[in-house]
C-alpha cells in the first residue's frame, strides 16, 4: 500500500468520525457542566490542538530534512504534516461550529480556535517542506 493510499484512507476515516460524531455531540454538548468535566467538544478541541501541534512539529523536521540538517528528503513528513494540519483545521471548525457557548461553557471553543490557528501553520510549514523538497530533488 502506497503513502497516497494510506494517507487518504486515513483521512476519509478521519472525516467519517467527525461527521459520525457531530450530531452525537451536539446533544451531548447542551447539559451544563463542570470546568474539569471532559465533553465531546473539550475532547475534539483536545484532538485537534495535539493533531496540529504534531503537524508542526513533523512539518518542521521535514523542512529541516529537506534543506539537508537531518537525514536526507523530507518529503514524506511534508506530505503528514499536510494531511495533519488539514485536519487539525477542519475538526477545529467544526468544534467551533458546533459550539453554542463561550469559553468555560464545556464546548471546547477555545481549543478549537486553536485548531484553526495551529492548523494552518503545520499546512504552510508542510507546503515549505513539500516545496523545497521538490527543488532539491
Amino acid at each position: 500500500m502506497s503513502v497516497r493510499h494510506l494517507l487518504a484512507t486515513a483521512a476519509a476515516a478521519l472525516l467519517g468520525i467527525v461527521g459520525l460524531a457531530t450530531p452525537a455531540a451536539a446533544h451531548v454538548l447542551a447539559q451544563p457542566v463542570g470546568a474539569y468535566t471532559l465533553t465531546a467538544g473539550r475532547l475534539w478541541s483536545a484532538v485537534a490542538a495535539l493533531l496540529g501541534l504534531a503537524g508542526v512539529v513533523i512539518g518542521g523536521l521535514a523542512l529541516a530534512r529537506s534543506a539537508g540538517r537531518i537525514g536526507n528528503g523530507g518529503r514524506r513528513g511534508a506530505i503528514v504534516a499536510l494531511a495533519v494540519g488539514l485536519a487539525c483545521t477542519v475538526i477545529g471548525g467544526l468544534v467551533v461550529a458546533a459550539a453554542e457557548g463561550g469559553p468555560g461553557a464545556g464546548y471546547g471553543i477555545v481549543g478549537g480556535y486553536v485548531g484553526l490557528v495551529v492548523g494552518p501553520i503545520a499546512m504552510v510549514v508542510g507546503g515549505l517542506a513539500l516545496a523545497r523538497s521538490r527543488r532539491t530533488a
